[in-house]
């Protein structure tokens, strides 16, 4: 699980830097195989196929496979724009449980709650602007 973790972080970080220096399609495609890698080393190989496959999560599985497809075929920008769009259906749900995660943490919760950012965060993490009474 350690390395499973360990893979997904390093695939993540790849794919930022072949975003940051300039759509590097190779260090893309690297970053997409290890994030892969090291989510089916963290739930289990049986799960992560079944995650993607779910009826409510297929939208964003096509999404997220077309853009590592044409991430491999040199159309770095397209792809990455496709995959992003395709990474936000599949992990959208676990959002506001990563927002109340940072919310916890000293520095970076009190830096949430400040006024504005509160409201664009909880925006982002889909929480309601009131709640019902």
């Amino acid at each position: 699980m350690q390395i499973g973790v360990g893979l997904t972080a390093f695939g993540t970080a790849l794919i930022g830097l072949g975003v940051i220096l300039f759509f590097d399609a190779g260090l893309i495609a690297i970053g997409n195989i290890l994030f892969l890698a090291g989510m089916s080393m963290i739930i289990g190989p049986q799960k992560t196929f079944f995650f993607f496959t779910r009826r409510d999560k297929l939208r964003g599985s096509i999404a997220f496979f077309v853009g590592f497809l044409l991430v491999l075929v040199k159309w770095s920008i397209l792809g990455i724009i496709v995959e992003a769009f395709g990474f936000l259906n599949l992990f959208g749900d676990f959002f506001p449980v990563a927002i109340n995660f940072l919310r916890s943490l000293p520095f970076v919760g009190r830096l949430l709650n400040l006024p504005v950012i509160r409201q664009v965060v909880d925006r982002i993490g889909g929480y309601p602007s009131q709640y019902p009474v």
